[in-house]
């Protein structure tokens, strides 16, 4: 599909998911039935439903406080969800924590960068692929060939996901000394060595100036391209997410109000509502 191509979503045979005509004869990466959390008396989410394809760039969009970023922790199991079930390529993760979760195929960031800090650049990408080393503590200890061969592809693996963002020059500078855009440039990075299924990107382009944006629509597309992954993107850039998801789901106060593509979206009244208020009559 070209840049230009604007995709169709299709419904598909559970209620919730409607996913593009490339992943409708696939099951969904991800499905959301009927999902809801309460504290303390207050439905923070209720009856979330929703489908994403295997290869969809989908949106999940509303107003501050509508509960976007609570989906993302209930995705990921920060919290645990008073009703509704979450299916990762067919299984259910009710009893998976987070670490599980991401070893299943969910990875994400943040809205507030958690970089560290004192490591370099390099470093912080090869954290996230402890999970993919297996050498053992002798080997370590002692330097074995063993060692040496996984911290050699380990390296190179580095190397190759930040060229993605044509970091690969600076995997020897602290990644607490990097321009911001760099640092959230850099949590993306390190997501995708975890080797996910599905990326949740919350609020990627905070902090960006709109050439640093327009790059990160390219890069989103490309990894999307590159590693046939699905991506869903919390965003408060219209522009960027009218342009490059090819599914929204908008909220407020924690329920749905609408899905579709952007095209629907952008005419949908409740939506308008939603964002600018209800218009008075003349």
């Amino acid at each position: 599909m070209t840049q230009k191509e604007k995709a169709k979503l299709v419904p598909v045979s559970r209620e919730p998911a409607l996913l593009t005509e490339r992943d409708a004869d696939k099951s969904p990466v991800l499905e959301c039935i009927d999902l809801g959390i309460t504290f303390g008396g207050l439905k923070a989410v209720e009856d979330f439903n929703l489908g994403i394809g295997q290869t969809e760039i989908a949106g999940l969009i509303g107003p501050n406080g509508a509960g976007k970023t609570t989906i993302f922790n209930l995705l990921t199991k920060v919290y645990q969800p008073t009703t509704g079930s979450i299916l990762l390529n067919g299984q259910d993760i009710q009893n998976m924590d987070t670490a599980h979760v991401n070893r299943s195929g969910i990875a994400r960031t943040f809205q507030n960068i958690r970089l560290f800090s004192n490591l370099t650049v390099e470093e912080n990408v090869k954290v996230a692929m402890n999970n993919q080393m297996h050498y053992n503590m002798i080997s370590s200890l002692f330097r074995l060939p063993s060692y040496w061969r996984e911290e050699k592809e380990a390296h190179e693996k580095a190397l190759e996901l930040l060229s993605i963002f044509n970091m690969e020059n600076e995997a020897n500078v602290k990644a607490g000394s990097l321009p911001y855009g760099a640092q959230r440039r850099l949590e993306i990075v390190r997501a995708l060595a975890t080797q996910p299924r599905l990326l949740l990107l919350d609020e990627p382009a905070a902090g960006m100036n709109p050439s640093e944006t327009s790059e990160l629509m390219e890069n989103i597309r490309k990894i999307r391209d590159t590693f046939q992954i699905a991506v869903m993107l919390i965003e408060h850039d219209m522009n960027l997410v009218m342009n490059i998801c090819e599914g929204i789901c908008v909220l407020n106060f924690g329920k749905v109000i609408a899905k579709g593509t952007p095209k629907e979206i952008q005419a949908n009244p409740a939506v308008i509502e939603a964002y600018l208020g209800k218009k008075k009559e003349a």
